[in-house]
């Protein structure tokens, strides 16, 4: 049985519930727009809508799941690692989307004129299912051994207690601290972190140094092609402050939690580092998708056809009054 539920566990189960109720809607309205706008169906937006399968599985399945284990009920030791799991593989395969993402950015202004022989749909497939493929052994790794079970067996054999032990189902109480820190976080988080810095300082380099020189482009005119990748670039930028506003502060009380066992950390602070973390897949539709005149134009058509029944034109590639940095 679940212990009663505190004054702070109420307001972030709220807080999950209201990031759930605007991540879901919003990145499926991202994959639906990509799906009915031809013009948006490039391997850039492969990128984008695998980012959002992500995110929607986030809002669907990783939140329910949180406000589950932050209750923490009574379950046998493997249920309640079955339960922890799914958190750390959606997580981490949106980390793995947002990096891709920056590759790819990187290349299109890299390489401009060789970018789509490069970047085809089929080899976007590819890297987004082998992101998909590693962030499934990143998050099973606890079910593979990298978990507490030696210690709760200890104390669950201590007690005369016999077969698989039952645990209040908490994720520190499954989830070994070491493989967080050591495993999920310096490897699997900080240097992606680490490398989306370097990557958009490259793209701004490249940037400013082709519209310098005002070289030709695959565009015809530099200044509008490298103009629109500047304005894609000071997004990326914006992408990589929330990402790691969102997930630093729970990898950095981890590492309090494993460096420094008795030092005490506010229950609210986790509360808060928990949130960021989820309230990033809420983030994302609004960054990536709101900021691209294409994808506004299609939630309009969207909008008005099925919610408003006030049909709107069809779509065109080159759609009018769009502006060249967009």
């Amino acid at each position: 049985m679940a212990p009663p539920i505190s004054a702070f566990q109420a307001v972030y189960i709220g807080i999950e519930v209201l990031i759930a109720l605007v991540s879901v809607p919003g990145n499926v309205l991202v994959i639906w727009a990509v799906k009915v706008n031809q013009s948006l169906r490039d391997a850039t937006f492969c990128f984008i809508v695998s980012l959002a399968v992500a995110d929607v599985a986030v809002g669907a399945l990783v939140i329910p799941l949180a406000i589950l284990i932050n209750i923490g009920p009574q379950t046998y030791f493997h249920t309640c690692l079955m339960v922890a799991c799914p958190v750390l593989i959606l997580t981490q395969s949106s980390i793995l989307a947002l990096l891709a993402i920056a590759v790819d950015r990187y290349l299109r202004v890299k390489i401009p004129l060789r970018y789509k022989t490069v970047v085809t749909p089929r080899r976007a497939v590819v890297a987004i299912a082998g992101c998909w493929v590693l962030s499934f052994v990143v998050g099973l790794t606890p079910m593979f051994g990298w978990n507490n079970l030696s210690q709760v067996q200890q104390a669950w054999v201590a007690n005369g207690s016999v077969g698989e032990p039952v645990v209040q189902c908490e994720f520190e109480q499954v989830i070994s601290m070491e493989y967080m820190v050591y495993f999920n976080f310096f490897v699997w988080v900080l240097p992606p972190l680490l490398l989306m810095v370097l990557i958009y300082l490259e793209v701004f380099y490249l940037i400013r140094k082709q519209l310098n020189k005002k070289v030709s482009a695959s565009a015809g005119d530099p200044q509008k092609y490298y103009g629109k990748e500047l304005k894609i670039a000071k997004s990326l930028a914006l992408i990589l402050f929330l990402f790691a506003l969102s997930w630093l502060p729970l990898h950095v009380l981890n590492c309090i939690t494993l460096f420094c066992p008795s030092c005490q950390k506010p229950s609210i602070l986790i509360y808060i580092a928990i949130v960021l973390t989820h309230g990033n897949s809420a983030m994302n539709p609004i960054v990536y998708a709101f900021r691209i005149h294409k994808f506004r134009a299609t939630f309009l058509k969207i909008w008005n056809d099925h919610f408003r029944c006030r049909p709107a034109p069809p779509i065109q590639d080159g759609l009018p009054g769009e502006r060249p940095d967009d």
